[in-house]
């Protein structure tokens, strides 16, 4: 078993990049800052969000729909028809 020394700078995980500046989850060993959960941070990024991102919070973005109130009433009243 190994131990955490060494363990980032070993090759197997990659440093961060600059979007995960500020990210609770970075680990500094030597020179170097690496995530703490993932081997290639670069990758966690590609598609736009981190889905571990302790810093930043995806932006929900909500469509308005504009109804016609007269369409809105006629369509509630045909229904009562029947």
């Amino acid at each position: 078993m190994q131990s955490g020394a060494g363990k980032y700078s070993s090759g197997g995980f990659q440093p961060v990049i600059e979007k995960c500046g500020g990210c609770d989850r970075i680990v500094t060993e030597g020179d170097s800052q690496y995530c703490g959960t993932f081997i290639k941070p670069a990758a966690k990024w590609r598609l736009g969000f981190c889905n571990l991102a302790t810093h930043a919070k995806p932006e929900i973005q909500v469509a308005v729909v504009k109804v016609n109130p007269l369409k809105a009433a006629k369509r509630a009243s045909g229904k009562k028809k029947k």
